[in-house]
């Protein structure tokens, strides 16, 4: 039985991608030694389901799904900016970047999720939070580090990385390579004009 990570997002524009690179490598200079792992621009998207592990005999159905909820969807637009942390930026351990959650993104995540918990792949118990991840800060940081990175987020300020049109929602798969993940799509799906 052959089984591959899984997720399930929207890519974002070149010049989005540049934006986050710029606001990545500002934070990155202001942060210097302090245990955050950064990520590439190139591996950034907007995740509306992470699945997990998938059985490649169920790729088939996932894919059937994934068309089913995404037919008919228009295409719709959303705004990049802000800088956010997850849970907070007292305590740091996710660096992100706003998304605005327009009524169409909200319901074709909910729509998505819904249908993948019907296959088997139970969603998030957190209410969706559209966001891009920039870096995580490392398991291993001392409580002063965590500190440090929250007060440096907090005084940082990112202003808007422009809009994009979302066309498409694709399906990925992960690999963890010893230099980082590596995504594939498996699938592009593109919503009406």
């Amino acid at each position: 039985m052959s089984v591959i990570r899984a997720f399930i997002a929207i890519e974002l524009s070149a010049e989005i991608q540049v934006g986050l690179q710029n606001a990545a490598k500002t934070l990155q200079a202001r942060t210097g030694v302090l245990p955050v792992r950064w990520v590439p621009a190139k591996n950034i998207h907007l995740t509306l389901v992470f699945l997990g592990d998938v059985v490649t005999s169920n790729l088939d159905a996932l894919k059937d799904m994934l068309k089913s909820e995404v037919a008919g969807q228009p295409s719709f637009e959303i705004e990049v900016g802000h800088l956010g942390a997850f849970p907070s930026f007292r305590k740091p351990r996710v660096v992100w970047i706003g998304v605005s959650t327009p009524p169409d993104l909200a319901s074709l995540q909910r729509k998505i999720s819904l249908a993948s918990a019907r296959l088997g792949y139970p969603g998030e118990d957190r209410p969706f939070t559209a966001h891009l991840t920039l870096g995580r800060v490392s398991k291993n940081a001392s409580a002063e580090q965590v500190h440090k990175i929250g007060e440096i987020l907090e005084a940082e300020k990112v202003e808007s990385l422009g809009s994009m049109l979302v066309g498409s929602v694709n399906l990925y798969r992960s690999d963890l390579q010893p230099g980082g993940a590596v995504y594939t799509r498996l699938l592009a799906i593109s919503l009406s004009a």
